[in-house]
């Protein structure tokens, strides 16, 4: 696997023609990390149909948005389009792939099959989350048959520009992946929200609750991130025997607690992943 100080170079250094096709959300906190880490604004080129004032203000950096398609070839296509718009955008996308193109997908539910029956090219096919927007974003990639070293490294920088990267070689493990890492930002937002909502059930005042849901979230996600131990040691390690802590995790631990719930909400996104590649 590429270190992220080989995939740091790896962007430095890149001297062919990179094309994002989709500058939403993700696309665009992920060419913010590229530009940040080095590469040269004039080798990126945008295809983006509704671009925000943020995309055209990478544009007044040397960034080529909208370019005519027949000036371009690939040497790699990150694809961060809405997966329901892949197919529609298909055609603009496969004349601007050759052979030998590097293909990075982000989309959710689109199979490496898929994506290079429409698309073509050697294609990675990647899952990161949202939190790649500050730069803590986590992404699972894996790789198609032909994919050489000199591309997973290439990948490996672009998209390590948002966060940390994980690879498998198993392509069946993304649709767990999506469950778990690509949708759980909501999980963890939903808990903030409940817990708030909870605090004013028990007399908090809106405000109040709301504030310390938040910074109790952020706070223990930033702990965990910054500890060596486990989760379950800083759990056990909040909780003394007969207190407070412990009597909400007899609720939050119990029969219908936390471990069937996620287990069933884990289950329902992984199969509704399955379905979204058919």
């Amino acid at each position: 696997m590429a270190t992220s100080t080989s995939s740091s170079d790896a962007l430095k250094n890149f001297a062919g023609t990179l094309v994002l096709a989709g500058a939403g959300k993700m696309g665009g906190a992920m060419l913010s990390g590229w530009l940040a880490q080095g590469i040269e604004a004039k080798s990126v080129v945008v295809i983006e149909p509704h671009p925000s004032d943020e995309t055209r203000g990478f544009a007044a950096r040397g960034v080529r948005l909208n370019p005519d398609a027949k000036d371009i070839r690939a040497d790699v296509l990150v694809v961060a389009v809405k997966p329901q718009m892949f197919r529609e955008a298909g055609p603009q996308l496969k004349a601007l792939v050759g052979p030998s193109t590097l293909v990075v997908s982000i989309m959710a539910g689109t199979t490496i099959a898929g994506i290079t029956e429409i698309c073509g090219g050697k294609v990675i096919r990647a899952m990161p989350n949202t939190p790649a927007a500050i730069g803590r974003g986590i992404t699972v990639a894996v790789p198609a048959q032909g994919v050489t070293a000199k591309q997973r490294t290439v990948a490996d920088a672009l998209l390590r520009a948002t966060g940390g990267v994980e690879w498998v070689e198993d392509e069946a493990l993304m649709d767990a992946v999506t469950a778990v890492s690509g949708s759980g930002p909501a999980y963890v937002f939903l808990l903030a929200e409940e817990l708030a909502r909870a605090g004013v059930a028990a007399g908090l005042p809106e405000a109040l609750a709301t504030k310390l849901a938040r910074e109790t979230v952020a706070g223990s996600g930033e702990l965990l991130h910054r500890s060596d131990l486990d989760s379950a040691t800083l759990r056990q390690n909040v909780t003394s025997p007969g207190g407070t802590t412990a009597a909400a995790l007899d609720v939050l631990m119990g029969l219908d607690g936390f471990h069937p719930l996620l287990s069933r909400a884990i289950a329902a996104a992984t199969r509704r992943s399955k379905e979204l590649a058919k």
